[in-house]
């Protein structure tokens, strides 16, 4: 089968198609023909090796499977597998080996696709779907009458981030790098967009509301936009750190949360909060739920062929992207 991997860390142009075994399903796992993979910024990290102490890898390691989500269709199924049977419709997240037409998953971990769902609609739902389901629910505890800050609000996270938390009946400033973007985000329900290149987010999120800042705090971008981030929440508030498209941030100040007003910082990551069966149940519910019901939209910037993983890579490193970017099997 045709599979992506990285056999050295890189740029985009390290991504290499090779002829793959195929792989079989264990006893709790399920074999997926993949349709779409999605293809995410965590995708950059591992290729670029952002999280690694070294930034090698030994004969041992190379090549690196790429790739943490996708859609597709059963193939077969474990021996300890009841919910699922060839011919159903699933989408899955937190399983490193996409960028391939087939893939065997913990059963657990993937969940079936309603009948008039298009696969396309929702690959990457367990993945950006359900980090911004538990930065609004779990981390940030939204509320009406609360306030937040989203960046890269037209990104594949941020967009449904902005969604939920409308839901969630809280304020939403947004921000983003061009009007398209901010017509886009505006027609979500965001309350105050900012084109953070024409405009200082920091002033523009002080001059809101009652001047002292947002309740919570979501920065996908990192190194260039922390210190400023910091600035935007109100005392006692939250920052959250869940990203780093600008670059890794290797430290934050504790003094520097103090001076703030005495701030509540974290940097979650999405495998600790689909923990299990159940939880990752909910969530996907939920999502689910709201999709059917209309109330939630997943935007989609472009799909690629499988072939084509390296200009993917391109495309939503340039930032330029609304939604999320496929890769095709087909």
């Amino acid at each position: 089968m045709r599979m992506i991997v990285v056999p050295v860390l890189g740029g985009p142009e390290v991504l290499t198609m090779i002829d793959a075994p195929m792989p079989a399903a264990a006893a709790d796992q399920i074999l997926l023909r993949l349709q779409y993979a999605l293809v995410g910024f965590a995708d950059v990290y591992q290729r670029e090796g952002v999280y690694r102490a070294s930034k090698t890898l030994t004969a041992t390691e190379a090549p690196l499977k790429i790739g943490g989500g996708g859609a597709g269709t059963v193939v077969s199924v474990g021996t300890n597998v009841t919910a699922f049977r060839p011919g159903d419709r699933v989408v899955y997240g937190e399983q490193i080996g996409s960028y391939a037409e087939y893939i065997a998953v913990p059963a657990w971990r993937a969940t079936k696709v309603p009948d008039g769902v298009d696969l396309k609609d929702v690959a990457g739902l367990p993945s950006q779907g359900a980090t911004a389901h538990y930065l609004a629910h779990d981390t940030g505890r939204l509320a009406p009458g609360m306030t937040c800050l989203i960046h890269a609000a037209a990104g594949g996270v941020g967009h449904v981030l902005v969604q939920i938390a409308k839901a969630c009946s809280a304020t939403v400033l947004a921000t983003v790098g061009n009007a398209e973007k901010a017509a886009f985000v505006k027609s979500l329900g965001a309350d105050r967009v900012i084109l953070y290149r024409d405009e200082d987010f920091v002033a523009a999120v002080k001059s809101w509301g009652d001047g002292k800042g947002v309740d919570v705090a979501y920065d996908a971008v990192g190194l260039a936009t922390l210190d400023k981030t910091i600035q935007c929440v109100r005392p006692r508030g939250l920052v959250v750190l869940y990203g780093n498209t600008s670059g890794l941030v290797e430290t934050i100040s504790p003094m520097a949360l103090g001076n703030a007003g005495s701030l509540f910082f974290t940097r979650p990551r999405l495998a600790n909060h689909m923990r299990d069966a159940a939880e990752a149940g909910k969530r996907m519910d939920d999502l689910l739920g709201a999709i059917q019901g209309g109330r939630l939209h997943l935007a989609l910037a472009k799909i690629l062929p499988l072939n084509q993983a390296a200009d993917a890579h391109r495309l939503i490193e340039s930032r330029a992207t609304i939604g999320r970017v496929l890769l095709s099997t087909e």
